[in-house]
């Protein structure tokens, strides 16, 4: 019987589960929203344990994360600012109905080991102690921001990436769902201005050959463009890209 491998994006706003072959063939796939830890994580496990053949499961996950094997809290989400998740053991919760070895890490390294795979490179992800939080920098705010007197959303940090450029953050100032407002909306170059902040950051501090975006704000299909308009007027030139 072939080996079968299941993949969990666990994300903040929903759950996607699948199986493939050794091929990369997905076999199943089921997507669900992101509601009570017990819930969700039940969902989770009733999926992958339909599966007898089963032989790992890769696990990206919404963060902050403890990602260390050594530590007594491996495989769960920390201090999240997403209500009711903070200190869930997500690995345990699986353990307890899938007995397979699981690898755990964020949904952003989850990614980019996607990107690494694909291109046939080779590397390591960054960290020390655990994954680094870029989400989490300050950034300079927007003037509108700071005229509306907006912060942001996180509960941790007034004026950080995550707060002013998640998706609840588009809510949060316009009181409609991202995907309802219009493109010619002012609050995407706010956004923008946000996202090329980070670029510019990554830009500076590794100088990548590329950078991926991920996220509901990057998949509108207007945003790349505006993205990279302010990233190259902020940069103004300074160092080749």
């Amino acid at each position: 019987m072939t080996n079968l491998y299941g993949s969990l994006e666990a994300g903040g706003t929903k759950f996607i589960c699948a199986v493939a072959d050794e091929e990369f063939n997905t076999v199943e796939e089921l997507q669900f929203p992101t509601t009570t830890p017990q819930e969700t994580l039940k969902k989770t496990a009733d999926f992958f344990a339909k599966f007898k053949n089963l032989a790992a499961i890769g696990i990206g996950s919404f963060g902050p994360i403890d990602v260390d094997p050594k530590s007594k809290t491996y495989g769960y989400i920390t201090t999240t600012p997403k209500p009711n998740w903070a200190n869930v053991d997500v690995v345990g919760a699986l353990k307890k109905r899938v007995d397979v070895p699981i690898y755990f890490t964020t949904d952003v390294n989850s990614s980019a080991y996607g990107e690494v795979y694909a291109r046939n490179n080779r590397g390591e992800f960054i960290g020390g102690t655990s994954h680094p939080e870029m989400g989490h920098v300050y950034v300079c705010k927007h003037p509108i921001d700071v005229a509306n007197n907006f912060d942001g959303v996180c509960p941790f940090h007034k004026g950080c990436l995550e707060g002013l450029a998640a998706g609840p953050s588009l809510e949060a100032r316009t009181g409609v769902r991202g995907e309802h407002i219009d493109i010619a909306s002012d609050v995407w170059d706010i956004q923008a201005s946000y996202i090329a902040q980070a670029a510019i950051q990554a830009t500076l501090t590794f100088r990548p050959e590329k950078i991926v975006f991920g996220g509901g704000v990057m998949a509108q299909n207007h945003m790349l463009e505006r993205v990279h308009r302010m990233f190259e007027e902020l940069l103004n030139g300074y160092v080749p890209t």
